[in-house]
């Protein structure tokens, strides 16, 4: 998985432990450890959800400061509506 470079060293650190991703499919598998950041992370689950269910948590833990942010980040690939589905990452540093 690709992270922005602001965000890089904080996945590393073991801070970020969520992304968000507007994907047409799965880019990664649960249980699979990719490498990224200089360090190896393990997808620890992986769910297809519309943007307006992503929590308080899920932004924390994503290492943005708010939901529009968060939306910002994730709009790379498209706009993002509440009713668009995203990929809830879950991760962790090997």
């Amino acid at each position: 998985m690709m992270f922005s470079r602001d965000l890089r060293d904080r996945v590393a650190g073991g801070e970020v432990t969520v992304s968000i991703r507007r994907w047409s499919r799965p880019q990664v598998k649960v249980g699979g450890r990719y490498r990224t950041a200089g360090v190896v992370i393990e997808i620890d689950s992986l769910e297809v959800l519309p943007f307006s269910a992503i929590t308080d948590d899920d932004v924390a833990a994503s290492g943005e400061t708010d939901l529009e942010a968060l939306r910002d980040r994730a709009a790379h690939s498209g706009p993002i509506g509440d009713d668009t589905l995203v990929y809830r990452i879950e991760l962790h540093v090997v």
